[in-house]
């Protein structure tokens, strides 16, 4: 952390016992009212509290189906997966402006009743996929702005909250993508997650992909001092020694940020094809990460029950894929 956000905090902290201690009847803060005084970027929102699993995700989805065809050890595989916390994507195409915003809050509500931290991951920038592959979209620049601040606005309304940016969005600029537009928005993105309180992870890319040096000043003037951090291996396959050692390094050149890795579909290590590889496996379930100085949690960022694309005889990108889940939990020993 920075020694500007610490004495921010400090202040900050300090400001709110003030305030609290001269009450005028005495009683100090209604415990029911937010936490205006707390810095979220300067706590790691999942060190103290368990991971959100929707009870309204695609797995779960999956699991009532196999129920209502009698497909008992489906259903049971399913339950299981729709019970272990994972990220839970927004996309413009699946909860476009003026409904994002209601299913946010529904699951932020959710999760708060639980005492639990969801993690939202927010995938709708402008040419999301410059490199052409499977996940082609977004918003227009003008339109993306305000979508996130209807996400931002329901998620700082609740608990404890933390937010993924853009997967790839910057690592894929050293490839292709226009640098300063789509830098700018993804700074103004993470900077209204920010200032509504939710916890920020600016997406890092991963171990095999970027090299730190060229990485660190996309994500410098993306805002990420003034964050939490970045994430890596969403989506990815790399090893978790290897994720430690690379957030370590890009940690350093940034001032010390925090973050987090994606281990869903990690349980067997690297492997060059990124896009519904066969032979995988779960990896280190959800929880708080202690293995390294600044590494925040591992995180089921992408749903591994989720295909990547239509490659590898998969559906399209973010449709759950019962043959693979199922592939994924027998190498998984479950």
């Amino acid at each position: 952390m920075s020694a500007s956000r610490l004495l921010a905090a400090c202040v900050l902290a300090a400001l709110a016992t003030l305030t609290a201690c001269s009450s005028s009847d005495g009683s100090g803060s209604d415990p029911g009212s937010p936490d205006t005084s707390r810095d979220a970027q300067a706590v790691n929102p999942y060190a103290d509290h368990d991971q959100f699993a929707d009870p309204n995700s695609k797995a779960a989805q999956a699991a009532s189906a196999a129920k209502a065809d009698g497909d008992n050890a489906s259903e049971d595989v399913f339950t299981r997966l729709a019970g272990t916390p994972q990220g839970i994507w927004l996309t413009p195409e699946e909860y476009p402006a003026g409904s994002v915003g209601p299913f946010v809050a529904q699951a932020v509500a959710a999760a708060d009743k639980a005492g639990q931290v969801p993690t939202f991951v927010i995938y709708g920038v402008p040419d999301r996929d410059c490199t052409g592959q499977h996940s082609a979209g977004g918003l227009a620049a003008d339109q993306y702005g305000p979508w996130v601040g209807e996400i931002a606005d329901a998620a700082g309304a609740g608990g404890e909250v933390a937010a993924v940016v853009e997967p790839d969005g910057l690592s894929s600029l050293l490839e292709c993508g226009d640098r300063d537009e789509r830098v700018g928005l993804i700074a103004d993105a993470s900077h209204r997650l920010a200032d509504a309180g939710v916890t920020t992870y600016i997406d890092g890319g991963h171990s095999h992909w970027n090299d730190p040096a060229e990485l660190a000043p996309l994500l410098e003037d993306a805002g990420v001092a003034d964050v939490r951090g970045f994430s890596s291996n969403v989506s990815n396959f790399q090893s978790d020694e290897d994720e430690q050692a690379y957030g370590e390094e890009l940690s350093a050149l940034l001032d010390g940020a925090h973050y987090i890795v994606d281990t869903g579909r990690n349980g067997f290590g690297a492997t060059k094809d990124w896009c519904n590889p066969p032979g995988r496996a779960f990896g280190t379930e959800p929880g708080a990460g202690s293995s390294a100085e600044h590494l925040d949690a591992y995180v089921w960022v992408k749903p591994p029950g989720e295909s990547d694309g239509e490659c590898g005889g998969g559906p399209p990108a973010g449709q759950f894929w019962a043959d693979r889940a199922l592939a994924l939990a027998a190498a998984s020993g479950w």
